[in-house]
């Protein structure tokens, strides 16, 4: 086993946790000189249960992840990343991060956000980064958002 991981999973959602994962996925890939892929899922169980089907990946419910993909892609290009790939896919995001890409693309370290955006689904159904800690094949990286400390 290598203590160099070379393939970097970054769990995307638009939440500041996942910014900050970004962040240090950031520098964790300098440090090891990995490809970057950030990955947007399109969480579509409450589409495919009113229209059973799954949706086209050129459907608009897929353009918020494509234009956050796209500008964090520029970003990591610009703090000097020279492999950085995006995914937006369809799915439920704990199956689609941890199973079907960290194998798909043999992914050796996942970071995502401690707590995203739907805070409901959190309370109801558990976290998807919980979700991935347990399922995952590989290394997993959940990053806090920094707190503000009072002085």
């Amino acid at each position: 086993m290598t203590m160099k991981y070379k393939r970097i999973l970054v769990a995307i959602d638009g939440s500041k946790e996942a910014d900050w994962a970004f962040k240090k996925a950031i520098e964790i890939s300098k440090r090891n000189e990995a490809a970057l892929n950030l990955i947007y899922v399109v969480d579509t169980r409450s589409y495919t249960a009113m229209t059973k089907s799954v949706p086209d990946p050129e459907d608009r419910i897929f353009d918020h992840g494509k234009e956050l993909l796209n500008n964090y892609k520029q970003d990591a290009l610009a703090a000097g990343i020279s492999s950085v790939h995006v995914y937006v896919v369809p799915g439920t995001p704990e199956k689609v991060i941890s199973r079907d890409y960290a194998k798909r693309l043999d992914i050796d370290l996942i970071v995502c956000g401690a707590q995203g955006l739907n805070a409901i689904e959190h309370y109801i159904l558990g976290s998807v980064s919980q979700h991935i800690v347990s399922s995952s094949p590989c290394d997993v990286l959940v990053v806090r958002r920094e707190q503000k400390t009072e002085e």
